[in-house]
This record gives C-alpha cells, sequence and structure tokens, in this order.
C-alpha cells in the first residue's frame, strides 16, 4: 500500500513538472517580438514615448537656464527647500551656544539626536 502511494506521489510530481514547463528565454523573446511587430504590444500605464532629439546646444540650453535662475524666474522643484541664507553669527560663537546647548542635553534645531 504504501509502495503505490509513493509510486502515485513520484508520478504525481513528474507530470506537474512537465505541467509547469517553463519556455526558455529564445522563446520568449521570440513570442515578445512577434508580438511588437504585430502591434500586439502597447506601453505600460505611466510610461511616455521617448521625446525627440534637442535641437540646441547643450552650452545654449545651460545658459538660458543660468540666465533663468539669475533672473528669479525658476523656482524649486516640489518637494525641495529652498536653500537658507548665511548666518549672521561669527563662528566661535555658534560653537559656544553648540556646546553649552550639548553640556545642558538639549537638541540643537535642526538635530534630531543627542550626541
Amino acid at each position: 500500500m504504501l509502495k503505490k502511494l509513493l509510486i502515485a506521489a513520484v508520478v504525481a510530481q513528474l507530470s506537474m513538472g512537465v505541467a509547469f514547463a517553463q519556455a526558455t528565454r529564445a522563446e520568449i523573446k521570440a513570442e515578445g517580438a512577434s508580438a511588437n511587430k504585430a502591434g500586439k504590444v502597447i506601453a505600460a500605464e505611466g510610461t511616455t514615448e521617448p521625446s525627440g532629439k534637442s535641437v540646441k546646444p547643450r552650452t545654449d540650453v545651460k545658459k538660458e537656464g543660468g540666465a533663468a535662475n539669475k533672473a528669479g524666474e525658476v523656482t524649486a522643484a516640489e518637494g525641495t527647500t529652498e536653500p537658507k541664507g548665511k548666518s549672521t553669527k561669527a563662528r566661535p560663537e555658534v560653537k559656544k551656544e553648540a556646546a553649552s546647548a550639548n553640556k545642558a542635553g538639549a537638541k540643537i534645531a535642526g538635530e534630531d539626536f543627542k550626541r
């Protein structure tokens, strides 16, 4: 009885292996190429067609960007912050404040951890 059960399990596994056999890479590539040729392949959601090549030289584009930035026409990208201005305090004064705050165990603005 146990022998028959064991044989049945082996046969079942072998038959399942044949049913779930995977195609080779070459077969998949050929299948994809033929589908693409037939026009059955569409772009994935959220993708866009590649844009055409720029007609302006890189140096001209960089000059235009620099001029727009200088004129204030360029805004920060979404999710970014504007750069902070220069400090009005002298470095020794800031170091002194940081040392006293650290000694007191207080967090310094901008830090999420204690040292």
